[in-house]
């Protein structure tokens, strides 16, 4: 018999729970998990015969839907939490990723500036090109307003 390693447990995303287990762990009853997914609330994954098998995520879902409806929010209102969390979490993201991209940037500018500092030659020197303004183009042109006091 051949020794095996320990059991890794499902990832957070790995849909393995029957209904039955999902709503014991959620601590609801699966006539209301059916309910919540008939209301777009949470979408679990399903086998080739049809079984829905819900996540880690779909369970804590569950719950988070359990506490505010538990705390007397309406169905809609959860619905307009829920996607407003769903929202945060997307603008999260995005600011991440534009925040690393503004770092790249300047390190990029900050470089070509030391490049452009030293006595390289110029054709090793990055070149930043800027067409020149064509005022007579309709969106070339940059207004600044100023408020009056």
């Amino acid at each position: 018999m051949a020794a095996r390693g320990p059991i890794e447990p499902p990832g957070p995303d790995s849909a393995v729970y029957v209904i039955s287990i999902a709503a014991e762990l959620s601590g609801l009853h699966p006539q209301t998990l059916r309910t919540y997914e008939r209301m777009g609330l949470i979408t679990p994954g399903r086998t080739g015969g049809g079984g829905r098998r819900y996540t880690h995520r779909d369970i804590e879902l569950l719950r988070e839907i359990s506490d505010l409806t538990a705390s007397g929010i309406g169905i809609e209102g959860v619905r307009r939490i829920l996607d407003l969390e769903h929202r945060i979490a997307a603008l999260v993201q995005r600011n991440d990723e534009l925040q690393a991209e503004l770092a790249a940037t300047r390190e990029a500018l900050r470089q070509a500036a030391a490049a452009r500092r030293s006595d390289a030659p110029p054709s090793r020197l990055p070149v930043l090109h800027q067409p020149p303004p064509n005022p007579g183009q309709p969106g070339q042109s940059v207004v600044v307003w100023r408020r009056g006091r």
